[in-house]
């Protein structure tokens, strides 16, 4: 799956939900999620590191989309990818 269709993807699961909860909020959800894969990764759990990660890549993706940001162009443009 390509970049793009995965915030696609992501933005027809969740963006209604976002946008209604807003930006900030949105960022706090990500916070707690790094901080679940904080404690996975300290606990040494792989499989909770797995869906954390997850976790962390979905809520990226929607606080980008609520901003406007394709993030494949952004990552083309930051890293020349």
């Amino acid at each position: 799956m390509e970049i793009r269709e995965l915030q696609g993807r992501l933005r027809e699961m969740y963006y209604e939900k976002d946008e209604v909860r807003g930006v900030f909020a949105t960022f706090t959800w990500l916070v707690e999620e790094v901080g679940e894969l904080a404690e996975a990764l300290l606990e040494g759990d792989e499989a909770q590191v797995e869906e954390e990660l997850a976790d962390v890549v979905a809520w990226t993706f929607s606080i980008a989309s609520l901003k406007g940001v394709d993030v494949e162009d952004a990552l083309r443009r930051k890293y020349g990818l």
